[in-house]
């Protein structure tokens, strides 16, 4: 029962992300943090699962590393943004 209860909440954590990316796409610190938020609920799925199917954390630390990584290419990105035009909208700088 509380297995089952923990895959809920996993799930439940990976909509609530993904609704708050698609919905809040104004600012792109928002958007950085539903991702981490996504990422977070994956490896928590992933903790879960290999926890289930055998005790080999080896993809899991895999996982972690390329998660740490997309983390500092996001903030990168923020702060470059925010350097050069001043605050995080999307509207106020031109795409083309």
């Amino acid at each position: 029962m509380m297995m089952l209860n923990m895959w809920f909440i996993i799930m439940f954590m990976f909509i609530v992300g993904n609704m708050i990316f698609v919905s809040k796409h104004k600012h792109l610190l928002i958007v950085l943090l539903s991702l981490e938020f996504i990422v977070l609920s994956i490896f928590f799925f992933l903790l879960m699962y290999l926890n289930f199917v055998s005790n080999d954390m080896y993809m899991l630390m895999i996982f972690l590393v390329f998660s740490v990584c997309e983390g500092a290419l996001g903030l990168s990105i923020l702060v470059s943004m925010i350097r050069t035009h001043g605050n995080d909208y999307f509207q106020s700088f031109n795409l083309l």
